[in-house]
């Protein structure tokens, strides 16, 4: 099937002016509608470069307090809590020691006892049930006493678990 055009010798010719208004249209509709979303992590902090300052009585870095506890490679339940190289046993009794280490070691008196600078550093074993760790977290973080919540520590960070070969 031919098709014939109706005018045969019509030369048609684009506009170019409706063109470029719809192009600065657009444009301006895309620059209206950007949104510039800052990377997430940097915060563009200036320190001021100069001499460090003197430590105080109020800096004293504490060192952290080390907790390890170990799991029984067979089960994933707890074999050994350690406070630093000192062994508290296994069971629920250790946990309760475990609780007045943390108290004897931020030099609180029961009842009034908090250290908002200490940080206490867990480790345990990659096959540890989990309950067993927050009971750990819950031993460090302080205990109830009359009804009401007393602190000991406030910072508690995990170290990578590692898992034991076979």
């Amino acid at each position: 099937m031919k098709f014939r055009s109706r005018i045969a010798g019509t030369k048609i010719e684009a506009q170019m002016a409706p063109m470029i208004d719809v192009v600065f249209q657009l444009l301006i509709f895309f620059m209206l509608t950007l949104k510039i979303v800052e990377e997430e992590g940097d915060f563009n902090i200036n320190m001021p470069i100069g001499r460090p300052a003197q430590q105080t009585s109020d800096d004293i870095n504490l060192p952290d307090i080390r907790i390890t506890l170990e799991a029984d490679p067979a089960s994933g339940e707890l074999a050994e809590l350690k406070i630093g190289p000192r062994s508290l046993g296994n069971g629920p009794e250790a946990f309760e020691r475990l609780n007045l280490q943390i108290l004897r070691l931020i030099g609180g008196a029961p009842g009034r006892a908090t250290s908002k600078e200490q940080e206490v550093e867990i480790k345990a074993d990659y096959d540890l049930h989990y309950r067993h760790v927050m009971r750990a977290v819950s031993a460090c973080t302080g205990r109830m006493e009359n009804g009401k919540l007393v602190r000991y520590i406030e910072k508690i960070k995990f170290a990578p678990p590692n898992k034991r070969e076979p």
